[in-house]
């Protein structure tokens, strides 16, 4: 059930870019995320997703945006009060090693801390991006059955291939926010450096 993935999407960011910001997905995103999610999975490395599915779990989504669009997006979606997922984590070609990923992780784990979640754990092919963040891996048993929903849907069902990881997401969170979105310069982030905390980012003001 192909939940994360960081390579392809339908065009990158104009050469030069330098700059992008972590912010919550609005309606307006919807065609963007469509676009930039079932081009991995066309390719068979992440599960398709409807326009109505998008809209259902808008809420759950975070976007990278640029001054050319949105060229990276991740969600963070609840199954106990104490357990969440990052899932649909794509970051476009332009944007892969300017940080973006490990950007959008830091947002939800912010998110998570400040609702009180306190284990997020992720399906990926690429386990090594999350083990720098912090992420060990485990068993998908110990994980709670509500999380193998999409797996009915998926073609690897029989024969899934992904990695399961989780981290405990530190303690003494202060409840959600309003602050608004970060902006970033890639150059001051690298994959090696340790995952930036972000604020919580809620009700966005989207001007498409």
């Amino acid at each position: 059930m192909y939940r994360t993935a960081i390579g392809t999407s339908p065009r990158s960011p104009a050469p030069g870019e330098a700059a992008f910001t972590v912010r919550k997905a609005c309606m307006a995103d919807i065609p963007a995320l469509l676009a930039l999610i079932n081009g991995f999975a066309a390719r068979g490395i992440m599960l398709s997703r409807t326009e109505f599915e998008m809209a259902e779990n808008l809420r759950d989504f975070s976007v990278v945006q640029t001054a050319e669009g949105v060229f990276g997006c991740a969600a963070l979606h609840f199954y106990t009060p104490k357990v969440a997922e990052v899932r649909s984590l794509a970051i476009a070609p332009g944007l892969q090693g300017s940080g973006a990923g490990k950007a959008l992780v830091a947002a939800l784990e912010a998110e998570a801390q400040a609702y009180g979640v306190e284990d997020v754990f992720a399906f990926t092919y690429i386990p090594e991006f999350f083990g720098r963040l912090g992420f060990t891996t485990i068993d998908r048993g110990e994980l709670p059955l509500k999380a193998w929903k999409d797996c009915l849907r998926c073609p690897k069902f029989q024969c899934c291939d992904e990695v399961a990881v989780i981290r405990r997401i530190p303690h003494g969170h202060k409840g959600v926010d309003d602050t608004h979105s970060v902006g970033y310069d890639t150059n001051l982030i690298s994959e090696g450096d340790p995952a930036v905390l972000l604020p919580v980012l809620r009700n966005p003001r989207c001007n498409p």
